[in-house]
């Protein structure tokens, strides 16, 4: 009897952390490194792309620094939504993406579009960074700013 009390007590603790850990925010895929801005497809409004080709966007745990968004230690955290790649395109808030559809589908199935905040402090208001989007190669990178995207490739 007590041997079917604690396997029934194990299989119920299982199954809690089993449910708690889908319903759970995913932590960002693969990120965490620096990343050289390589080109700009798209319509630019006010930034110059040729000023921001060859830029930097760096990720380090809680800390980032670049072209794009930058957090010291202020509360940064980061999550993803995985998109097989027909899903992506056929949804009406990435239509931006679609030139670059055969670039990001290369040697990938799966997109990752990643939300960095910030949470920031009295001096350093919050900020975010999204959609910040990688493929499974963990190589190249996309981010849709004003309307274009600009291509980014992780540095060795």
């Amino acid at each position: 009897m007590e041997i079917q009390a604690k396997t029934a007590g194990s299989r119920i603790l299982a199954a809690a952390l089993a449910f708690g850990l889908a319903v759970s925010p995913a932590n960002a895929d693969f990120i965490d490194t620096t990343w050289t801005v390589e080109k700009f497809t798209g319509e630019a409004w006010f930034v110059q792309p040729e000023k921001v080709i060859g830029q930097t966007q760096m990720f380090d745990g809680g800390y980032a620094e670049g072209y794009f968004y930058s957090c010291d230690f202020k509360g940064q955290s980061m999550t993803y939504t995985t998109y097989a790649n027909t899903e992506f395109f056929e949804n009406p808030e990435f239509k931006k993406f679609i030139p670059l559809k055969s670039d990001m589908e290369a040697d990938s199935d799966t997109l990752f579009v990643h939300r960095v905040t910030c949470n920031g402090n009295d001096l350093v208001p919050p900020r975010v960074l999204y959609p910040f989007v990688t493929n499974e190669t963990r190589e190249r990178a996309w981010y849709l700013y004003e309307g274009g995207i600009f291509a980014l490739v992780a540095n060795e």
